[in-house]
């Protein structure tokens, strides 16, 4: 920790979330003669470079400027920032962070330099880059002002600015059936908005403020249990569907199936986690009651989606499926997702804390998913598993040993391997469920937490499968056909695919922060439970200071 004024820190909250949006501004315009370099085009890459090396700057100074050591500062809102916006509303432009939305502003810092970097060089096909980078930024500046907003208004707002960058990016830069899985996304993602502003208004008239803060500290006191139960089932409707928990998940194959890269990494390594910071930062403080009622049922839909998604990935990976292997990472997510919302359901400081860095894990591991995904399709020119294990055989560990080596490590790193960032979370999830708040029932968590362990296997054997396949090659035949040559190559073994391009400088730059710091949390996981755990147990005890 180094020691940063609060006003300094004001400041540097106020650039992360703003500072985004004016480079999208500045993307559009003209690049001055003396920065264009070769192309215009480079110019505006390179530009999306700067901003966001910038924020993540910001983002990483802010968290060293975070203090976690004096007790009463870690269970605070620290970088505060409260300007009255509309008196009317009693609408507030309320700036702040904790130990829950610190470590998802650094992701989202982290994720979307690593995207911009890769784009720099490797800019997907389709209209002006001035408009690719512009979007990325805007959907940066949404996502980071959805962890620092502090007034359910203000939040509902960013919830909404992220949809339509992703919509174009998918739309425009996407690849096949990119239109149908565009719309898709937003208007499921639309809809599930609509009953959350249902709910949002409920807490902000019968309370009498929006302020999450404020909400927070009364601890759903100045709200009856009716009105809790139904803004839990409007707000959680919306934030169910962005998260996604089935069976509301059914946009996110296609979405990730036709989108670019960079749009996929995004939208599972931060856009998936705005839906459960929802249900961490406003449901549960804000209407504890209603929380509590629906708890079982959310951590029964979580189960389902675990084993459910599991068992796609298993459908997916078989041979002869024809599956898409970026569809395949998709339903992972349902069934990683499920963990999350499973220790949010516990109401337990150990299974809220075990959703929280089970987030951050998966932004890490599945962003550099899709990032190598991307990669194998930028070689192959398909994504099709079966395509990539039969068809010549992409067999990584002896054509691309790097490229191999890194599947298997974010293959790993997926299922849980202990040591690895993956593990901790859906641990901390289990231990959770085995012991929920006092006023849920046990036996039915116990329940939860042996499907849900039992869907543990189920993702070791498909990712386990994925590796054999892409990293191994085809099975070889054993039997040599009557009347072969000794020595020749028997007849039914597929010929061999031209030399794969091995990890390249850039690829190397972009992914290897993600590596470092899923070993980094899988070793250390008291870094980011020292950071969330203080305010994990203030938000359970009553809320906010």
């Amino acid at each position: 920790m180094i020691d940063i004024s609060e006003s300094v820190m004001q400041l540097l909250l106020a650039l992360i979330v703003v500072g985004p949006l004016i480079g999208a501004v500045l993307a559009l315009l003209p690049a001055p003669p003396g920065l264009k370099g070769k192309s215009p085009d480079q110019a505006v890459l390179r530009h999306g470079v700067v901003v966001t090396g910038v924020i993540l700057v910001a983002a990483i100074v802010l968290a060293l400027g975070f203090d976690h050591d004096t007790p009463s500062q870690a269970r605070q809102m620290q970088a505060t920032t409260d300007i009255s916006w509309i008196p009317a509303l009693d609408v507030r432009i309320h700036l702040g962070i904790d130990g829950i939305s610190l470590p998802l502003l650094v992701l989202t810092a982290l994720l979307t330099f690593l995207c911009a970097l890769y784009s720099y060089f490797k800019m997907p096909g389709g209209p002006s880059p001035k408009a690719f980078v512009a979007l990325i930024l805007l959907l940066e500046s949404g996502t980071l002002a959805t962890f620092a907003v502090l007034d359910l208004l203000l939040f509902f707002l960013a919830f909404e600015m992220v949809l339509i960058p992703m919509y174009f990016l998918i739309a425009r830069w996407g690849g096949e059936q990119r239109a149908r899985a565009a719309w898709k996304f937003i208007l499921f993602t639309l809809l599930g908005s609509v009953v959350m502003l249902l709910g949002i208004l409920l807490i902000g008239v019968k309370s009498g403020t929006f302020d999450m803060v404020a909400l927070a500290t009364d601890n759903g006191r100045g709200l009856t249990s009716s009105v809790q139960v139904i803004a839990v089932l409007a707000i959680g409707i919306g934030l169910a569907v962005k998260t996604p928990m089935w069976p509301l998940h059914s946009w996110l194959p296609d979405a990730h199936t036709a989108a670019p890269t960079v749009g996929s990494v995004l939208l599972a390594g931060v856009l998936l986690k705005m839906g459960t910071y929802g249900f961490v930062r406003i449901l549960l403080p804000i209407a504890p009651d209603g929380f509590r009622t629906f708890a079982p049922y959310l951590a029964a839909f979580a189960v389902v989606g675990i084993i459910y998604g599991s068992l796609a990935c298993l459908n997916l990976a078989k041979q002869g499926a024809k599956g898409d292997l970026k569809r395949l990472i998709a339903y992972s997510s349902v069934g990683h997702m499920g963990f999350v919302l499973l220790g949010i359901a516990t109401m337990s400081p150990t299974g809220v804390n075990g959703a929280l860095f089970a987030n951050i894990a998966h932004g890490l591991i599945t962003g550099l998913l899709f990032f190598l995904v991307g990669a194998l399709k930028d070689r192959a020119g398909t994504s099709d598993l079966d395509t990539l294990a039969e068809q010549g055989g992409m067999a990584l560990y002896g054509k691309a040993p790097r490229l191999g080596g890194l599947l298997a490590f974010a293959a790993v790193a997926s299922l849980g391997l202990p040591g690895l960032a993956g593990f901790w979370g859906e641990m901390l999830a289990l231990f959770g469920a085995f012991k929920p708040a006092d006023d849920l029932s046990r036996p039915a968590f116990l329940v939860f937490m042996s499907v849900a362990a039992f869907g543990t296997l189920l993702t070791a054997a498909y990712m386990l499968i994925v590796v054999r396949r892409v990293c191994m090659g085809p099975p070889v035949s054993r039997h040599r056909p009557s009347g072969e040559a000794l020595g020749a190559a028997p007849s039914d073994r597929p010929e061999q695919a031209a030399a794969v391009t091995d990890v390249r400088g850039y690829e190397f730059a972009a992914w290897t922060p993600l590596v470092a710091l899923t070993v980094l949390a899988g070793l250390w996981p008291a870094a980011l439970l020292g950071l969330t755990n203080p305010a994990v147990q203030q938000l359970l005890a009553g809320g906010l200071k």
